[in-house]
């Protein structure tokens, strides 16, 4: 296998149903595949934009019985491309959920599964708060999976706040950290390229950040601009605002090059606080 691939982030507005969502994810996902995808991303909660906590338990499933995760599964067999399913909101048990993340192989075998660790809970002023713990379950094992050119560390959204997981990627390996995220519009003005070229820089690794973008249901915004950042921080690819797909070649080879340059993950002390 060749050391330079293509990887995609669609960029979606995800509705407050599954079926509608699940068309608008495919459609996006076909378009990656026919421009030379390898690897093709999506983003969090890629199912649905439910914000209404009973109505979105009435819509999600068990895993087994998931319609968007059948869905990705025969989109992966279909385009014969590894797929991300960003998060899907899947149903564990009568009033929780899980937030999660799945790797799926051409053959549309599932080859890994994450959790979301981190709980989005948080006050940001003007009446505009989430409260993630009141449904989801929070994961509690980071996931690290193979793809054919190398490592992939699984994160989603608000674990990137939390640089501690991304260096456990770091020091086990990780190639690339993927980022599926709905990153709100005033907290990804802020934050959110910053953030991701952080923890590109700091580990020496790929990010893969695709994101819900738009108006969506109850006057809810995400910010938008998927991207792709190489191993020194740079923004191979921006996606804007609007709906779509971005694509970059991804040469493994800068993975070493820049933890040559500045191999900061040997550098690591122990300290007292």
């Amino acid at each position: 296998m060749s050391d330079i691939f293509k990887v995609a982030c669609v960029q979606t507005n995800s509705l407050r149903d599954v079926a509608p969502s699940i068309e608008q994810a495919g459609d996006l996902i076909r378009q990656a595949r026919d421009a030379g995808a390898d690897f093709i991303t999506t983003p969090e909660c890629v199912n649905l934009m439910e914000p209404k906590g009973r109505q979105l338990r009435e819509k999600i499933s068990y895993q087994d019985d998931d319609e968007c995760l059948k869905a990705f599964q025969a989109l992966a067999k279909e385009t014969g491309a590894w797929l991300l399913a960003g998060s899907l909101l899947i149903r564990i048990g009568d009033e929780r959920a899980a937030n999660r993340s799945f790797l799926i192989a051409p053959d549309g075998d599932i080859k890994a599964q994450y959790d979301k660790i981190h709980m989005f809970d948080v006050d940001l002023g003007n009446g505009e708060f989430y409260r993630e713990s009141k449904l989801y379950e929070p994961g509690t094992s980071r996931v690290m999976a193979d793809l054919p050119w190398g490592k992939l560390g699984m994160t989603i959204c608000y674990d990137v706040r939390f640089p501690h997981l991304y260096r456990a990627h770091g020091h086990a390996g990780a190639d690339f950290i993927s980022v599926p995220a709905a990153f709100t519009r005033t907290t990804g003005k802020a934050h959110w390229h910053v953030l991701l070229r952080s923890r590109a820089i700091e580990n020496g690794c790929f990010i893969f950040a695709p994101a819900q973008t738009g108006e969506h249901a109850e006057g809810r915004e995400t910010y938008g601009h998927s991207l792709i950042i190489d191993p020194w921080g740079e923004v191979l690819a921006d996606g804007g605002e609007e709906t779509g797909f971005i694509i970059a070649d991804i040469d493994v080879s800068k993975v070493a090059k820049a933890r040559g340059k500045v191999p900061s993950l040997t550098h690591d002390r122990a300290f007292e606080s």
